[in-house]
């Protein structure tokens, strides 16, 4: 009888196993929603598809193939045209702009995750900071389904979006193979400590993804990503080896963007940001890291600041019901939990009343802008009483 491992470490890892799993090939058949396939990734024209995912079966649907392709297949999706009108995007890159010059002024830069400080500028809580400096710029940004959708596909409902702007210049290098949040933010010493059935479980707590601000060759160094090696179990232990790089060096992929497209990963997929060798493009991508609503997600965000900062522009707003959902999915917190039950039990259900149920209940009840805050601030004292 076959044992199964209790825990993956470095002697739990088969590179020929590993070069058998990355070596298959994607069946088109078995996306029947994509326009096409390419270097084994499917592709989704989102002009085509978006008005298909406010019929709430077909939208299901969808989600489903974007789950399998990303738990069972290639591990990564490209929708084309995520972004319908890209003029949005150009706002927020201004402003994004202004944030990275102003940061650079007080401390000289930051530093990055799997790349070298200095060769790319980021901007770390960049959904808070575009809400803080434009909600309403913030609310068309994140008022897309597309990106709703993605999000639910592989989270389900409440997630908790979190982003970070990655701007490469010309020259800037490539990062090294790698897998994300959450094991992959561990050390190997301290990853080998969780059995092996958490290592399964980390990669469905967190959705990667990349909106392409600025049209993205593959001179200017769109993600490297291999194709199928989110399937690889000890992977978390595998990343770190020689054979394993070696192997994603020789047979990664990466894909050409157009402004306005997103692509969305299995954090366990080996990826890596690729290396800018164009003289000059400046490779700006806002990398979304979007949470389960039962996990920990990366960045500590002030979401009561955020929905009273785009509250008076919901109410005023013209965005569908869809949009505007989406929009405040990506703002306000959609879980009940943790919280002190001793002053906030449950009531009328399960759980107490979560700031996204709030938020929507007050735009249908009109409540004014200083009462939304006040039982905001009256939600938050009753969780930590």
């Amino acid at each position: 009888m076959q044992q199964i491992p209790g825990y993956f470490g470095a002697k739990s890892c088969d590179i020929d196993e590993f070069k058998a799993l990355v070596c298959q090939m994607l069946e088109p058949s078995s996306v029947p929603f994509a326009d096409d396939v390419q270097k084994n990734i499917p592709i989704y024209d989102m002009t085509r598809l978006r008005p298909l995912l406010e019929d709430a079966e077909t939208r299901r649907s969808i989600m489903s193939e974007w789950t399998y392709v990303m738990l069972k297949s290639a591990g990564a999706i490209v929708l084309k045209g995520a972004y319908e009108d890209t003029a949005v995007l150009d706002e927020a890159t201004a402003i994004y702009e202004q944030i990275i010059a102003e940061e650079k002024r007080k401390s000289g830069g930051g530093s990055d995750h799997f790349a070298a400080a200095g060769s790319n500028d980021r901007v770390w809580n960049a959904l808070q900071k575009l809400c803080e400096a434009n909600p309403e710029v913030f609310l068309r940004y994140f008022a897309n389904t597309c990106v709703a959708a993605a999000s639910e596909a592989w989270l389900g409902p409440n997630y908790q979006m979190t982003a970070q702007v990655n701007l490469v210049h010309p020259g800037g290098a490539a990062q090294q193979a790698h897998r994300d949040y959450h094991l992959g933010f561990q050390t190997a010493d301290i990853a080998a400590q969780y059995p092996a059935h958490v290592h399964d479980l980390s990669p469905v707590l967190t959705l990667q993804g990349a909106i392409a601000h600025c049209d993205m060759p593959i001179e200017s160094g769109p993600t490297q990503l291999l194709p199928f090696s989110q399937a690889y179990r000890p992977g978390y232990a595998a990343w770190r080896l020689d054979a394993f790089r070696e192997v994603f060096n020789d047979r990664f992929v990466q894909l050409a963007l157009e402004k306005g497209d997103a692509l969305f990963f299995n954090p366990a997929i080996f990826h890596a940001a690729g290396a800018n060798s164009s003289d000059n493009i400046h490779r700006f991508a806002n990398l979304l890291q979007v949470s389960s609503a039962f996990g920990r997600a990366l960045e500590a965000i002030d979401r009561r600041k955020m929905c009273k900062l785009l509250y008076p522009h919901a109410l005023a707003t013209k965005l569908s019901a869809s949009e505007l959902n989406a929009a405040i999915a990506s703002a306000a917190e959609g879980y009940s939990f943790p919280t002190n039950l001793d002053s906030d039990p449950p009531v009328g259900g399960l759980a107490p009343e979560t700031q996204q149920a709030f938020f929507a209940r007050a735009l249908t009840e009109k409540i004014v802008p200083a009462e939304f805050n006040e039982t905001l601030d009256a939600m938050a004292a009753k969780q930590q009483a």
